[in-house]
C-alpha cells in the first residue's frame, strides 16, 4: 500500500512539473491564408534572424537579395520578443515550396506543415497550396 501511493504521488510530481519544461516546441498552426496574405510563423526564440525563403518570384529562395540589394530578403518579425517569428506575404493561388533560414545558415522546414517535398539535397521543402 506504502509503495502503491508512494508511486502516485512521485508521477503526481513528475507530472505537475511537466508544464514547466522550456525543452518542448510550442505547436505552431500551418501558414494561414487571411485578408492581407498567406501568414507564416516560426518558433526560434534564440534566433538573431529568421527569414522565409520560398520559390515564389520576388523570393525566389533568397535570390531576391541581389534584385533588392538587402541581405534580409523575406525577413521575419517577432515583435513581442516571445520567440514567435512571423512573416505575411501576399500570394497569387498556387502551389509553393518554402523554408525558413534561421540566422542565415540553418534551412529549416515547417515542423507545424506536413506537406513535404524532396528539397532534392537530402532534405525536405515544406509546401503550401494557396487558394
Amino acid at each position: 500500500m506504502r509503495r502503491t501511493v508512494g508511486m502516485a504521488l512521485a508521477a503526481a510530481l513528475v507530472l505537475a512539473g511537466c508544464g514547466s519544461l522550456n525543452f518542448i516546441k510550442r505547436r505552431l498552426p500551418p501558414p494561414t491564408e487571411g485578408p492581407a496574405g498567406v501568414t507564416f510563423r516560426f518558433d526560434a526564440p534564440s534566433a538573431q534572424v529568421v527569414q522565409l525563403a520560398g520559390n515564389w518570384p520576388e523570393n525566389n529562395w533568397l535570390r531576391g537579395q541581389a534584385q533588392t540589394g538587402s541581405f534580409l530578403v523575406g525577413e521575419m518579425s517577432d515583435p513581442d520578443g516571445d520567440g514567435i517569428w512571423e512573416r505575411t506575404e501576399k500570394l497569387p493561388p498556387g502551389r509553393y515550396e518554402y523554408k525558413f533560414v534561421i540566422d542565415r545558415v540553418n534551412w529549416r522546414y515547417d515542423p507545424n506543415n506536413s506537406n513535404r517535398t524532396d528539397d532534392g539535397y537530402g532534405g525536405f521543402n515544406s509546401l503550401l497550396d494557396v487558394q
